[in-house]
């Protein structure tokens, strides 16, 4: 067997065990290696990494169940997909008004990621898609999340993150990506001005909830040819307003709205 195919044959039997630990509050070996169809020695090895992850809990009388991780993944997941619900009419509002593809993403494991995508008017489009991963150091929407973080936590994304160039604008200093996140804190707003797409710019601002975190960050994009230059501040009004309604939704209440944190 390939180890290819080996993998998949061991996503496979891990699923089959969760599912099987769902269907009941507590179940000992034997009936589990019944449940599955998998002989106890094997069900035994993936047991044992399950428990080790904390997902799988084995009392003293050697009865196996499900932990609350399952639940705190699951539980995740529909905050995501409650959040996109919610957000869908203020980005696809946003779209309709500046004519440009919006994007809106949050941030997994040091990057963003695409969860909503409302597309251009204009036969000539940005390519992307949702489940994109982004960086956050070349990106509007990137920025938003390191405007977010302590200086404390900024240093540590430096330290584990190579600034490496997408294009020949990208910021490939952190002391120089502080001065930008300096400005993009204080307007309220951040810019990616062809630093991780040549002939693409970015306008970004964030989603807030009740704790005054962000959870998110809204942006709009355009190809360089229909971004005008002269209109930038009322782009990024229209980008703050759609991330502001949608964040008063969501239950922040700002108490400096000039400011991303």
């Amino acid at each position: 067997m390939r180890e290819d195919e080996k993998q998949m044959s061991a996503v496979i039997r891990t699923i089959s065990i969760l599912e099987a630990l769902s269907k009941t509050d507590r179940i000992n070996l034997e009936n589990l290696s019944k449940e599955t169809e998998l002989p106890k020695a094997t069900l035994l090895r993936f047991l044992s990494t399950l428990i080790s992850l904390g997902y799988v809990f084995r009392d003293g009388a050697d009865m196996y169940h499900l932990t609350m991780k399952m639940f705190a993944v699951g539980s995740r997941s529909l905050k995501h997909i409650d959040l996109i619900n919610t957000a869908i009419p203020f980005a696809k509002e946003l779209s309709d008004e500046l004519g440009e593809t919006v994007h809106m993403a949050i941030m997994e494991e040091g990057n963003a990621v695409y969860v909503l995508k409302e597309e251009s008017k204009y036969t000539l489009r940005m390519y992307s898609r949702v489940g994109k991963v982004i960086p956050l150091y070349c990106t509007a929407i990137g920025k938003i999340f390191l405007t977010g973080m302590s200086r404390k936590e900024r240093d540590e994304y430096y330290a584990r993150t190579p600034l490496k160039p997408f294009t020949a604008k990208s910021i490939c200093s952190a002391e120089n990506l502080e001065k930008q996140l300096g400005i993009s804190e204080e307007r309220g707003w951040a810019i990616d001005d062809e630093e991780h797409e040549d002939n693409v710019i970015c306008i970004a601002a964030p989603v807030r909830d009740s704790s005054e975190s962000i959870i998110a960050s809204i942006s709009a994009s355009w190809p360089t040819f229909r971004f005008d230059r002269n209109h930038i501040e009322q782009y990024a009004e229209k980008v703050k307003k759609a991330a502001d309604k949608l964040s008063g939704v969501l239950g922040y209440c700002p108490s400096d709205e000039n400011h991303i944190n």
